[in-house]
């Protein structure tokens, strides 16, 4: 995924920053770990002010796209996220003892100082109009992501990389042995 620059922002170098921000770094990556985080309630100083309204609150990328990853999870008619590669992945790390499902597969997000634009990776369910599945998961994506964090979502591009077929077998389920 490129990085975009959204009205108002500046490209620098490979990040992005939008006007008026000390703190505005915007990755073109998949929310990891390490990735960045922005402030989107910067709040007064001092004793005279409200106690909800002291200091700032900060939101890394990492919950962007966990949000995100969620609220498409939850449209009828999503089987999966992700591309095949990295379902695969997905698949082997899920059967590791003490693993962890990731939420955030398929998902990929850009955070300015206040907003937001997201990609998705998305596997339909076979007969349903893929259109209103993508429509049904934008408004969500968007309703989940904006009620959440406060960031504006400025685009969400979703690309269909798959049909899961009802007569596919699951990764989940073992294979019967042809052999007694």
């Amino acid at each position: 995924m490129t990085t975009k620059t959204h009205p108002g922002a500046t490209a620098v170098g490979d990040e992005t920053r939008a006007g008026g921000g000390d703190r505005d770094r915007v990755p073109a990556g998949n929310g990891s770990p390490g990735g960045s985080t922005t402030t989107v309630g910067a709040g007064a100083v001092g004793p005279d002010e409200p106690a909800g309204s002291r200091g700032r609150t900060s939101v890394a990328d990492v919950v962007v796209v966990k949000i995100a990853g969620m609220a498409a999870r939850e449209v009828p008619g999503v089987y999966d996220t992700g591309g095949g590669l990295s379902r695969t992945l997905g698949a082997v790390r899920d059967r590791v003892p003490g693993g962890r499902p990731n939420v955030g597969r398929g998902v990929k997000v850009e955070v300015g100082e206040r907003q937001t634009a997201l990609d998705l990776d998305l596997v339909v369910e076979y007969g349903v109009p893929i259109r209103d599945v993508a429509r049904d998961v934008r408004e969500n994506v968007i309703t989940a992501v904006e009620r959440m964090t406060g960031l504006e979502v400025v685009e969400v591009n979703i690309a269909i990389g798959d049909v899961h077929l009802p007569d596919e077998e699951d990764e989940e389920a073992p294979a019967e042995s042809r052999v007694a």
